[in-house]
């Protein structure tokens, strides 16, 4: 079971927001199409829930009109979305600096967080991502087929007849089996409605944060497929250009949401893990989730009250599981335990 909480907006909404696993600090910022409860279930973001939760301290939320959170939208640009962000961080009280993840949309208010909170954010991933809606790419082509998918999913998310949401959601998983397809045809309908799924597209149509990728100082990880459909790999291409000394791979798939059938999909989870300094410790089967957080704060080198105070346990609980990694581990001090996972 899955704990949910809320937190308040600047304008007066409710953010769903979720912490799970274990391991070192992971947040993503929220994007579109996400649903608490029911991505965990999905034959399309299921596996990308449990790699996180078993990998990381993770921290989500259902964006403003969507899943859990209000459906009311509020305010819908970038200082909201990035506002939102923030709340949700402080709400939450994960540790800080934090690894910030942001798929396709989220990268707008991720960039922005990460460029005005230097100190609060270790390592910048991005997955399928874009700078700039697709209104504000000089390309006027794609944004009259923006347009155009905006105006078939305001008309035909209603409808019984799924042809009209399949014209959106096949963009997210060209590739995708029949069930798949369906399941995100039914997400659709429960995240949001019509009406609001429209202004939500329409207004991350006029997103523009090319002025903040600049001003990122963290180490920046960014993924995109060649294929993707929703946001061109070009898209991604500037990312890294922009951002100062970021690492880009280009993954040889036709899906927006990386499917666990695809090698690329064990690609991009691999280079996060590499990325963020956590392989050795989340390659390890017979840890726990609590455990590999233990083992992360250790690693850095933090006191057993240090520790206790990050993830809210007893000194004596810290100890208790100290003692137990030690043994998985088949050493017998903190200065072992750190040498091991850095491989000396």
């Amino acid at each position: 079971m899955r704990a949910v909480r809320f937190a308040g907006t600047h304008d007066g909404l409710s953010l769903a927001w979720s912490r799970t696993g274990g391991g070192p600090p992971l947040v993503k910022a929220a994007a579109w199409l996400t649903h608490l409860e029911y991505d965990a279930e999905s034959p399309v973001w299921a596996h990308w829930v449990k790699f996180f939760e078993d990998n990381f301290d993770y921290l989500r939320y259902d964006e403003r009109g969507c899943g859990l959170s209000d459906r009311k939208t509020g305010q819908l640009d970038i200082d909201s979305w990035t506002d939102d962000l923030s709340r949700v961080v402080e709400a939450s009280g994960i540790p800080k600096p934090f690894a910030l993840l942001a798929m396709s949309q989220g990268t707008g208010a991720a960039v922005r967080y990460a460029a005005e909170h230097p100190g609060k954010v270790s390592h910048l991933v991005l997955i399928g991502g874009y700078a700039r809606g697709a209104h504000c790419r000089e390309d006027d082509r794609a944004a009259s087929l923006y347009r155009a998918v905006t105006e078939i999913f305001a008309a035909g998310l209603d409808d019984n007849n799924p042809a009209f949401r399949d014209v959106f959601t096949r963009r997210f998983i060209p590739d995708g089996d029949p069930e798949k397809i369906r399941w995100f045809n039914d997400l659709c309908r429960r995240t949001t409605d019509a009406e609001t799924g429209a202004r939500l597209l329409a207004a991350r149509g006029d997103m523009n944060v090319v002025n903040w990728l600049e001003r990122v100082q963290c180490p920046t990880l960014v993924l995109h497929a060649q294929g993707d459909g929703v946001a061109p790999l070009s898209e991604g291409r500037l990312l890294a250009q922009r951002i100062p000394d970021a690492e880009f791979h280009v993954l040889e798939s036709e899906n927006h949401i990386l499917q666990p059938d695809e090698p690329a999909c064990a690609e991009a989870q691999e280079a996060i893990l590499r990325f963020v300094g956590a392989a050795g410790i989340s390659a390890d089967p017979d840890l726990t989730p609590r455990e590999r957080a233990i083992l992360t704060e250790i690693c850095a080198a933090k006191s057993n009250k240090e520790i206790a105070r990050s993830l809210d346990m007893s000194e004596k609980t810290v100890r208790n599981h100290a003692t137990n990694i030690f043994a998985k581990l088949g050493v017998s001090s903190r200065q072992e335990a750190i040498l091991k996972m850095r491989g000396g």
